[in-house]
């Protein structure tokens, strides 16, 4: 699908634009990998001019692998929003921590449902990831995936109550609507804290709850890195619920085709599956975005 050129400013109208899309589900395709072509049109675009990011509700160990060939050149948004972080010198920009007493209620609630999920925290610009059990079977695959695909570590605990005294920036949890909906509504109602809830892009049978304090989502983090970078304009990419905070901090916003609808009824245009490099074909269409030599900002 070819986008609508006439609703997007031209980049060469002495504009400092960044590029940042999510990952999964729009940057990665349904193989959870980005393709060459993809790889070389965001490589090519960079070095030409283009400021590239990305905003996902993944963590930092992931998505260093995942993004490994792209040469990213801001820092990036991680678990929807709760930190910022760069990747060339492997340190946290920006961290938004829960209330401890927040937290404290959480875990009272995780363990009144009986939810298993996993803990986050951030201690010297180190991620640790705790969990309790591995009741629920996402929670046996996600471990598998990370610890075999990532190295990623992971901690048990007795309690989680035991990872107070260490600040925690993050729960999230996969398991069935059913199960998580009514946790999600009663967490809701913690001072202090912002949910998300939404369909896992993989496996239709389960639902992600994600957990983290009030001052953190993908919107507070672009408009973070707007400031701080002085960005003239923004354009997002995304497919799912999480993402609607994306696009409302950017002046152009794109849903790949397989975008939740609501996704789509809110973005300015809707591009070409994340199985069709609809990011990079997208920004390729965009007049002025591409150009035989020099910079475009």
């Amino acid at each position: 699908m070819v986008i609508s050129k006439k609703t997007i400013m031209n980049p060469g109208d002495n504009n400092k634009i960044l590029v940042i899309s999510d990952l999964d589900g729009t940057l990665l395709n349904d193989r959870k990998e980005i393709t060459e072509y993809t790889q070389n049109v965001l490589n090519r675009l960079i070095e030409q001019g283009l400021f590239f990011s990305v905003a996902t509700a993944r963590t930092a160990a992931t998505v260093s692998k995942l993004i490994e060939k792209i040469h990213v050149n801001v820092p990036i948004v991680l678990m929807n929003g709760v930190c910022i972080y760069d990747l060339q010198n492997r340190k946290y920009v920006n961290i938004e921590v829960m209330d401890k007493q927040s937290a404290k209620n959480l875990i009272l609630l995780i363990r009144e449902f009986g939810l298993s999920g996993f803990l986050y925290t951030i201690q010297d610009h180190i991620l640790n990831t705790f969990y309790q059990n591995t009741d629920s079977p996402h929670a046996v695959e996600f471990i598998k995936e990370r610890v075999e695909g990532f190295g990623k570590v992971f901690t048990k605990v007795n309690n989680f109550s035991d990872c107070l005294k260490q600040s925690p920036v993050y729960y999230s949890v996969a398991d069935t609507e059913e199960k998580l909906k009514k946790a999600c509504d009663k967490i809701r109602m913690i001072k202090g804290l912002r949910c998300e809830f939404y369909r896992d892009t993989y496996h239709d049978g389960f639902w992600y709850l994600e957990v983290c304090s009030e001052k953190a989502s993908k919107y507070n983090a672009v408009e973070f890195l707007r400031n701080q970078y002085g960005f003239d304009q923004i354009y997002g990419f995304g497919d799912n619920l999480n993402d609607l905070s994306l696009f409302e901090a950017c002046d152009r916003s794109f849903a790949v085709m397989n975008a939740k609808s609501e996704v789509k009824e809110k973005a300015s245009e809707v591009i070409r599956s994340n199985d069709e490099d609809g990011v990079a074909r997208c920004l390729i269409e965009i007049p002025g975005m591409e150009k035989d030599g020099g910079r475009w900002i």
